[in-house]
């Protein structure tokens, strides 16, 4: 029997029509699979949370994590600001991150008209009305914080990271190192003979900035009461390390970021007692002789766990006035205190 059905013919809007409903469903499969394919190697779900696929899995995700990006009321405009040498490594590359990320936010370093810079004089400026907000490596002191009451505002510290205190000494002189006691007395001027701490028979010339704008402290008591006649003024840690380079007896403290990495001089092991004498830098230690092309560095484990016996915490001073000083110090903090602002510390080879 035959089949008698016949096809009736479409007409051509409805050819059309049909042909334009395919090509627009073969569109959409061929744009979701290729979102698809893009996105799969980038992003994983785990709980509806998804994660970059260059991160661990034990990680926060991005959006928890704090970026100079992410730093709310960062104020607009020029600032200045100023203290510590011991800041230096920090300004150099934390600083220039955040300028890039943050160019609305200008900073600019301002050194003292007279003297040396350093935490005091930052402290100082800052007081007078010359800076904005001040960077320092000791505590503020009980005359600052007074003086800053006379002129109606106060001062508050935010810590941000932690330095050792190393202690330079020239190449050639034969110690094994020194107690903390022994380094105040030196600087007291109760020891003048290094042959007093097992060392050669030579005059031990110490080598200080001024009291006033110091960046680190080795006594409880104001530095004016307490250094020695004998102890000689330097401008800067470069112009102490150069001298010590140049001078068997001469002796330095400083920051242990700037001191550890020297090719001149050497830093030498302290301890709370002389039977337990802890390296500020990575053993074994480096000699100068090949230095730049290695330099040691600075042991931040002994730093972390509280063996090293001297450290040095790192603030910035904040003017509480409720003007653009205290927002952009308060700000300033807040970014260096974010995660992207403690790994820049941490690259800087300071502790966050």
């Amino acid at each position: 029997m035959k089949n008698t059905s016949k096809k009736i013919p479409l007409s051509k809007d409805a050819q059309q029509m049909i042909r334009g409903l395919i090509f627009g469903e073969l569109l959409t499969i061929v744009i979701i699979g290729g979102l698809w394919l893009w996105l799969r190697p980038r992003l994983w779900v785990n709980n509806g949370t998804f994660y970059s696929s260059g991160q661990d899995t034990n990680t926060a995700s991005t959006s928890a994590t704090s970026t100079f990006q992410t730093v709310t009321d960062v104020p607009i405009g020029a600032f200045k600001y100023g203290g510590s040498t011991t800041w230096a490594p920090i300004r150099q590359l934390v600083d220039s991150y955040i300028q890039n990320t943050r160019p609305e936010l200008q900073l600019q370093y301002v050194d003292p008209p007279n003297g040396s810079p350093g935490s005091g004089a930052g402290i100082k400026m800052l007081l007078d009305g010359k800076l904005d907000f001040a960077e320092s490596s000791r505590p503020l002191t009980a005359e600052e914080y007074a003086i800053a009451k006379q002129r109606g505002f106060t001062l508050e510290q935010r810590e941000i990271a932690t330095d050792g205190i190393a202690v330079a000494v020239n190449q050639a002189l034969n110690l094994p190192g020194l107690t903390v006691e022994q380094l105040q007395q030196i600087y007291s001027g109760q020891i003048t003979n290094w042959k007093q701490v097992d060392g050669p028979d030579l005059a031990i010339i110490p080598l200080s900035q001024q009291p006033e704008n110091a960046d680190t402290v080795l006594f409880d008591k104001p530095l004016k009461q307490t250094l020695g006649s004998n102890v000689q003024y330097v401008y800067s840690t470069t112009e102490a390390l150069r001298r010590v380079s140049k001078t068997p007896g001469a002796v330095y403290y400083g920051s242990a970021r700037g001191v550890v990495p020297q090719c001149t001089v050497k830093a030498l092991p302290l301890g709370r007692v002389s039977t337990q004498l802890i390296s500020p830098y990575r053993e074994p230690l480096i000699p100068s002789n090949q230095c730049p092309q290695k330099r040691n560095q600075v042991n931040t484990e002994v730093l972390k766990n509280g063996s090293y016996p001297i450290k040095s915490k790192l603030f910035v001073i904040v003017k509480q006035n409720n003007g653009r000083e205290e927002k952009v110090g308060e700000a300033y903090t807040r970014l260096l205190l974010s995660d992207q602002g403690k790994k820049a510390i941490a690259q800087a080879g300071f502790i966050p």
